[in-house]
């Protein structure tokens, strides 16, 4: 595949899609979120982990405020070009490890925190920043950050358009962990090979439960969970992590 706003590369089962447009903080083009989407829907087999960071000393600074002709239609904008890019990685055939090497402002944060998992490094930020240019939060936003921190917290972050840090974010709940700089490289490797080695459809089980229980009763999520680990326990890779256990070995998964 050949991208011109964003890097695409696979090494040892670790898909890598870094935002690649450093002189703007990689702010969010329309080229970009079509082939962001390109990327992360036709993603090989061969990739069992999927990582998004940004180039250069930023995450993402959000919507690309110089398109004139997204701000002209950004009801459209959103239908046609935001909404395919964030269910593409929501429902990745991989689970998802956003990288955030730097701040996600707006639209980009929230496209981090479409990811499974969100790793920061300590310098990291996180800023709804729509109410400085007369915007709501869009991208998700007002979908996964109450359910994340609470409707007190979210509204502060969504009022004030203040930054959150990386280690409060943690603190809150609203992503996994914030690393410090120096660690955060191999810190963010060694998650990613983790999940890489680790029993894909399992992983994929547990996203399609997690993100249902926002809508389901405990009745339907009992159901749901049945079905689910039902063909959880028709993998090949239950079969090795059984073997494994009374074998006193690792497993070693293959994420069949």
């Amino acid at each position: 595949m050949s991208f011109e706003t964003i890097e695409f590369a696979i090494q040892d089962g670790v898909a890598t899609l870094t935002l690649n447009r450093p002189q703007v903080m990689n702010a969010l083009s329309s080229r970009m979120r079509v082939e962001i989407t390109e990327a992360v829907t036709t993603l090989p087999a061969e990739a069992r982990c999927l990582v998004i960071t940004g180039a250069g000393r930023g995450f993402c600074s959000g919507q690309d405020l110089t398109d004139r002709a997204a701000a002209a239609d950004l009801e459209g904008t959103l239908r046609d070009e935001y909404e395919p890019m964030l269910r593409a990685i929501r429902a990745c055939r991989a689970p998802v490890i956003a990288a955030v090497n730097g701040v996600a402002a707006g639209a980009g944060a929230n496209l981090a925190l479409a990811a499974d998992i969100v790793i920061a490094a300590e310098s990291a930020s996180f800023i709804q920043a729509f109410t400085r240019i007369g915007l709501v939060p869009d991208a998700g936003g007002t979908f996964v950050i109450p359910r994340a921190v609470g409707m007190a917290r979210a509204m502060g972050m969504m009022l004030f358009a203040e930054p959150v840090s990386a280690r409060q974010a943690a603190d809150w709940g609203l992503i996994w962990e914030a690393l410090p700089d120096d660690a955060f490289a191999e810190g963010v490797a060694l998650r990613a090979r983790q999940l890489a080695q680790g029993p894909t459809a399992a992983y994929l089980s547990i996203r399609e439960a997690v993100q249902a229980s926002t809508q389901n009763d405990m009745d339907a999520q009992l159901v749901l969970e049945a079905r689910l680990q039902g063909a959880a326990g028709r993998t090949a890779d239950f079969v090795e992590g059984v073997t494994a256990f009374l074998e006193k070995r690792p497993a070693r998964f293959t994420g069949r």
